[in-house]
């Protein structure tokens, strides 16, 4: 049945969604490597419970009042430093916005820029979630293949030839979701090169950038950029807890005012007790060393699924090998459905979840490939799961 007068980019489909995934992935007897969860032991409970106790002890009964929509000055002081050390960005309180999570940015993005039918870019594949916050403003998508180097500058070129309007390019550099990829220093450069002589904004989200367990750091978009050109999104998501509902947007100060506005309209202000228990947490804590150690443990996550990937996979499926992040990517041959396959004998035999490619598509045209998700799923879970998955594999 229809919703009684539901916009018609709001009317039910029957695609899969990411609610598919997570009813999926809840399941008691499926071995889970679709949703992006971090590990529930790298959570720092005991010293957020602090926190947050000591938060509403300091504060009293202002801690329930309605306060600042950018968010409190002392957070977003410690967020700037945070970006300084790890994006190597020198940024102002002032240019911070706190959000409900990095989700929320990316929709305050697209309330910003997108009437119908305007072009933006996106890398193919890419975040689900973003594509799911986009689409409500119906624009036209313009699809650039991501490369082991990151979103081919060559194709987004000509898109830029025929296309000269693009409102924004959406990227996530580091660690890409889904695939795992790191853009090339040269390639981010020649980005910011292309915003300049096309005149668009680079919205770069890299919620993951903090999650490196080989090799070097590569400079950030936005610490390259000299024409606030570049849009920051980041989260407290993949490094403290999902549950806390905490990104940010970095922008020059022009752009601040209209996000502000557009933040006002969408909730009045982020979470009081939150921010403040996060300022906490951060003034008592070392916050580098937290990362480190949660870096060790997914840093072992992921060599265990490259090693059974190795051992158990046919030689026709490929897979991306990230330097860090929370996934990584397996081609099948072009005509396998890794959508039909899931829903078939993948779910149905071997109790694996992953997610298909088709939904990570803005186009919803490639469908022979995957996301595996390594950070949740304990050691044991990663082996079964990858065994179970490849004896699918094996079999088609």
């Amino acid at each position: 049945m229809a919703i009684l007068n539901a916009s018609k980019r709001h009317q039910p489909n029957t695609g899969l969604k990411m609610t598919d995934l997570f009813a999926q992935a809840n399941q008691a007897n499926n071995i889970s490597f679709g949703m992006g969860l971090p590990d529930e032991t790298v959570f720092p409970s005991a010293a957020l419970q602090k926190a947050f106790t000591q938060a509403i002890a300091q504060e009293g009964a202002d801690i329930f009042q309605y306060h600042s929509t950018q968010g409190p000055a002392s957070l977003r002081q410690k967020i700037a430093a945070m970006t300084k050390t790890y994006f190597g960005l020198t940024a102002s309180a002032e240019q911070v916005i706190l959000t409900q999570g990095g989700q929320q940015a990316i929709d305050m993005v697209g309330r910003a820029f997108l009437d119908k039918n305007d072009h933006i870019v996106v890398e193919g594949p890419t975040y689900m979630g973003a594509l799911e916050a986009f689409d409500s403003y119906e624009p036209t998508y313009h699809e650039v293949p991501v490369n082991d180097d990151g979103m081919d500058i060559a194709h987004l070129k000509q898109i830029l030839r025929q296309f000269p309007d693009i409102k924004f390019v959406y990227t996530v550099p580091d660690f890409q979701n889904p695939t795992g990829v790191t853009m090339s220093l040269a390639k981010r450069k020649a980005l910011l090169a292309l915003a300049e002589e096309y005149d668009f904004y680079i919205i770069e989200d890299s919620p993951y950038r903090y999650l490196r367990y080989t090799g070097d750091m590569v400079p950030s978009i936005a610490s390259l950029d000299t024409s606030g050109k570049v849009i920051l999104i980041s989260s407290f998501s993949k490094i403290l807890s999902p549950a806390l509902r905490t990104g940010w947007l970095i922008a020059n100060k022009q752009l601040i005012a209209l996000f502000l506005d557009i933040k006002s309209a969408l909730d009045v202000q982020p979470s009081q007790i939150s921010l403040l228990a996060i300022d906490q947490f951060l003034a008592e804590n070392n916050i580098d060393e937290h990362i480190r150690a949660v870096n060790a443990v997914y840093k072992d996550k992921c060599a265990t699924m490259v090693h059974y990937l190795e051992t158990y996979l046919p030689a026709h499926v490929q897979f991306t090998k990230p330097q860090g992040g929370f996934f990584l990517w397996l081609s099948l041959p072009e005509a396998q459905d890794a959508g039909k396959l899931l829903l078939g004998p993948v779910l149905q035999e071997a109790n694996v979840v992953y997610v298909p490619s088709e939904i990570q598509y803005a186009s919803r045209q490639i469908k022979n490939q995957l996301r595996l998700n390594f950070t949740y799923p304990s050691h044991d879970d990663i082996k079964d799961g990858v065994m179970r998955l490849a004896q699918v594999l094996k079999s088609i």
